[in-house]
């Protein structure tokens, strides 16, 4: 056979073509980017949140026990909110960026030199 094209018969009698293609490639890119777009969710699990967040999910659970983070339990399982999520970090990444005003501070006097007896 030439090429990578090869024909393949299903057990309905109709036959496929299939192969390494430019039209295979648009296929699985767009199966790709399908599955990918529908993998961030609003609502998320410990285990997608984590990911979302690229820490562990045993981290992500300590810092959802601590209050640390935003999540809420529905039923006996920790949920995360996307967008308050995106807000947490904002928030985070934010706080450091503050300037503290600045402090008036006193030079400091001299102390008097004794005399020399």
């Amino acid at each position: 056979m030439a090429g990578s094209i090869r024909k393949k018969i299903s057990s309905s009698g109709s036959s496929a073509v299939s192969g390494n293609g430019p039209r295979a490639n648009q296929r699985r890119a767009a199966l790709t980017l399908s599955t990918a777009t529908a993998t961030v969710r609003e609502v998320m699990d410990i285990r997608q949140a984590a990911d979302y967040l690229g820490i562990s999910s045993d981290s992500l659970y300590k810092y959802a026990s601590e209050g640390l983070i935003p999540a809420f339990k529905l039923g006996n399982r920790w949920r995360f909110k996307r967008s308050l999520l995106d807000h947490w970090m904002e928030l985070q990444s934010s706080h450091g960026l503050e300037v503290a005003p600045e402090k008036s501070v006193k030079p400091r006097q001299k102390k008097p030199v004794g005399r020399a007896n």
